[in-house]
């Protein structure tokens, strides 16, 4: 299917004329799940984000699509299964996108849970998955796979697989499949207030943050998928708030440190937390913290320096010849998850992660949950709507994403799988209007010139981080956040988004800003990092 590309004043006046079945309010992985479904359906669907794709937790999230072992261990081997089950759609379904890797945990003389526990802990996992993907190893086996790793009172360590995905492409790709359904997206709109008729909710005003432009816009169906910010328009229907908003933060090691091939995951000496290190992208990634997020919502969540010492000081102790220091770290990212209260006093660590859908006077609001069961959570939320779309009914063992098919071409297939897997049913689009020039990696990372070329052409790129946030991750694995290869984007972006030189100036400083406030280190650590690197420079001078 060829993509068009499609103005914002286009599609604003396509808003303006079109009588909608739903509307979704929320870019994330959940409303682009609600989009998917609902379009499939033949529903005429709009899906309206206040700020870009994925801006919020769904594209600083750990990453990884997986059931997740302490769910069992919690008792909720319901969702357990569920995410077992769509990690393993997801892994036949988009390759190149979601990828199986391998996963450690290490077990200690007198160290709860022993290799026994976690062995049945593994069975009963593997069994839920319906693969057979685990296995113990001795002592000297697994430091000749991860060496460095603290072997003092080691026993061995036990392996199996879960996935990783780039997060905020996976948002993109399933907004892909819902614009070729037929569906409409547009980003930088806010959903103003609600329309109320006869007791219930029946649209929508809008407003278009880029013109000021506003809309008043009717739809059967109002779906209120804005995760952390979901209590903002329930309240005022539901006279309740149940959203607990906890963030995660995330550290991204300089290329070369600590270069690990799989994760490990391992607990926290301090509390007992489990946090993962593995690798992304060309990186090492270390997270993930969990508190309580009492910050302003509509601020970037940011790490604070008593996370990132947490983090460093875990890591270290599982490593403890490598010695990391804040110096190390390129990047940091901080997300904040919707989790569903289940009352106070409850560790943030403890709390469920199953989603829940509520319909009040006719708003469908969604929250909670996790990545990896998007598409479950959107069924869910089409469910909650059926009797307010009659005949919507449809097959719900659908694929998410259409297959990409077999592609003749000269381009190396390791890329190629990788392309398949980030632009799906447009991939051979993609490759037509590539030029042979722009077929090849920006410096130290494998995302192509031809994908930011791509990306400003067709995928509603309205400021320079969307760009190097969102559609590419050069912001998360450059130091500065790739702000050195802006003279080298310069002709791109304004030759493809019509930017003066005036507008250009101001999107670089806007970038600029918001990497160094929240993307950066913490400010009271910035002074510790140039410490540190004047003392790494005085000794390579001695």
């Amino acid at each position: 299917m060829k993509r068009d590309r499609l103005s914002r004043a286009a599609a604003w006046e396509r808003i303006s004329k079109t009588e909608w079945d739903v509307l979704i309010i929320g870019g994330g992985i959940t409303g682009a799940g609600v989009a998917r479904e609902a379009a499939r359906r033949g529903l005429k669907t709009l899906l309206v984000e206040q700020r870009d794709y994925a801006w919020g937790t769904s594209s600083r999230s750990s990453k990884m699509v997986h059931g997740g072992l302490r769910y069992i261990a919690q008792g909720d081997i319901r969702l357990t299964w569920h995410s077992l089950t769509e990690r393993e759609r997801l892994l036949q379904e988009a390759p190149g996108l979601v990828s199986r890797m391998g996963y450690w945990f290490a077990h200690y003389r007198h160290v709860f849970p022993g290799r026994f526990l976690f062995g049945i802990l593994l069975m009963l996992y593997d069994l839920l998955a319906g693969v057979r993907d685990h296995r113990y190893f001795p002592r000297a086996e697994f430091l000749k796979r991860m060496p460095g790793y603290r072997g003092d009172n080691l026993k061995g360590a036990s392996r199996y697989t879960d996935a990783l995905v780039d997060d905020s492409r996976l948002v993109l790709r399933v907004l892909d499949e819902a614009v070729a359904d037929g569906a409409l997206v547009l980003n930088y709109v806010k959903a103003e207030r609600l329309i109320m008729e006869n007791g219930r909710v029946a649209g929508v005003h809008l407003q278009d943050a880029e013109t000021a432009s506003t809309l008043a816009v009717k739809a059967k169906v109002v779906v209120n998928a804005t995760g952390a910010w979901a209590d903002r328009l329930r309240e005022p229907l539901a006279g309740e708030k149940k959203v607990r908003p906890q963030r995660g933060s995330h550290v991204v090691l300089a290329a070369g440190r600590l270069p690990i091939t799989e994760a490990v995951i391992f607990m926290h000496a301090e509390d007992k937390r489990p946090l993962f290190i593995y690798p992304w992208e060309g990186r090492t990634v270390i997270g993930t913290t969990d508190i309580d997020h009492r910050d302003d919502l509509d601020i970037e969540a940011s790490i604070t320096a008593a996370e990132m010492e947490y983090i460093l000081r875990g890591v270290n102790a599982q490593f403890p010849d490598e010695h990391l220091v804040t110096a190390d770290i390129i990047a940091t990212f901080s997300g904040v998850r919707p989790i569903v209260a289940s009352g106070a006093g409850v560790n943030p660590s403890a709390e469920r992660r199953d989603h829940s859908v509520w319909n009040d006077q006719g708003l469908i609001t969604v929250t909670g949950g996790k990545l990896t069961t998007f598409r479950l959570i959107a069924l869910d939320v089409l469910k909650a709507a059926a009797e307010m779309l009659p005949g919507s009914n449809s097959d719900t063992r659908a694929r998410v994403f259409s297959p990409v098919g077999v592609i003749a071409t000269l381009h190396p297939a390791a890329d190629l799988q990788r392309l398949k897997g980030r632009y799906g049913l447009h991939t051979v689009q993609f490759l037509e209007e590539s030029a042979p020039e722009e077929r090849v990696a920006l410096p130290q990372l494998q995302t192509l010139w031809a994908e930011l070329r791509w990306a400003v052409r067709y995928e509603q790129v309205v400021h320079l981080d969307d760009l190097l946030l969102r559609r590419t991750r050069i912001g998360l694995l450059l130091r500065q956040g790739g702000q050195g290869l802006l003279a080298d984007m310069r002709r791109l972006c304004q030759h493809e988004l019509g930017w003066d030189d005036e507008r250009w100036q101001t999107e670089c400083e806007r970038y600029s800003k918001i990497w160094q406030q929240h993307y950066g280190l913490p400010r009271t650590a910035s002074s510790l990092r140039e410490k540190e690197n004047q003392e790494v420079k005085q000794k390579e001078n001695a």
